[in-house]
């Protein structure tokens, strides 16, 4: 593990990551810095706090509407993915209650 000091809206911490993740890590911590800068600017945000929660919601939302390049669901974002796979799980919960039900 490789330890790699960050600075993310002028507070600093230190992480530990495998070597070959690092520059991934890196780049991660400058866009969520980036991201923080840009709410902090905007003058809407005080706290840090609440900086970094709108940053996770803007990049939680961001990572929903990621679309799968090609493939029979190509057109779906991660979002829809998930949708889907719960209304299956569901289904799949209803069709077992009666057999459930015989044991």
């Amino acid at each position: 593990m490789e330890r790699i000091d960050a600075n993310i809206l002028g507070r600093d911490y230190s992480l530990m990551v495998p070597p070959e993740e690092k520059p991934k890590l890196e780049a991660a911590v400058r866009y969520v810095d980036e991201r923080m800068q840009q709410i902090k600017t905007s003058g809407k945000m005080l706290g840090t706090e609440r900086i970094a929660v709108m940053a996770a919601i803007q990049m939680a939302g961001e990572l929903l509407n990621i679309r799968s390049p090609d493939g029979p669901l190509g057109a779906l974002a991660v979002g829809e993915y998930k949708r889907r796979i719960d209304e299956m799980n569901s289904l799949l919960d209803q069709a077992m209650e009666p057999q459930e039900k015989l044991f």
